[in-house]
């Protein structure tokens, strides 16, 4: 059971602002990247569209705290930790590091949804299928 995961990426020069650093926004890109790869991995699906199955993980809480900048053709790691599993969500903390140097770190909390009439989102409990699948990664795993 996976409680941790990474993936590589290289900073495009598209993804950068005036000043040639990263811009804010797309570390977000960035994280939600890694957690398709996570789910990938697994041959979970990240959103479906079969009525009475679950639709997506639609997010209810975001955040990154930024404590060094990421430049064109820079080369980093994005590691995701399941920080929480509840019943009905679950919490990530990504990790972006160049040269093994902590750049930057976010949260996300997303909610198990499925379809409810007239295709409103209802919470509803991660599936036990995904449930088995995943491990709350241990605080001195990503606390470094």
């Amino acid at each position: 059971m996976p409680s941790e995961f990474s993936i590589s990426r290289t900073v495009e020069f598209s993804e950068t602002d005036m000043a040639g650093i990263m811009h804010f926004a797309n570390f977000f890109y960035w994280m939600e990247s890694c957690e398709t790869a996570f789910y990938r991995s697994l041959k979970i699906p990240l959103a479906s569209f079969v009525p009475g199955q679950v639709l997506g993980w639609p997010r209810v809480r975001v955040g990154c705290d930024y404590r060094a900048p990421l430049r064109f053709n820079d080369t980093v790691e994005v590691k995701l930790f399941v920080k929480k599993l509840g019943t009905r969500s679950i919490g990530y903390l990504f990790q972006f590091r160049k040269d093994g140097v902590l750049c930057a770190q976010g949260e996300v909390t997303a909610v198990c949804v499925t379809a409810g009439e007239n295709g409103a989102m209802v919470p509803a409990p991660i599936p036990e299928e995904v449930r088995a699948l995943l491990k709350v990664a241990p605080e001195s795993a990503w606390k470094a």
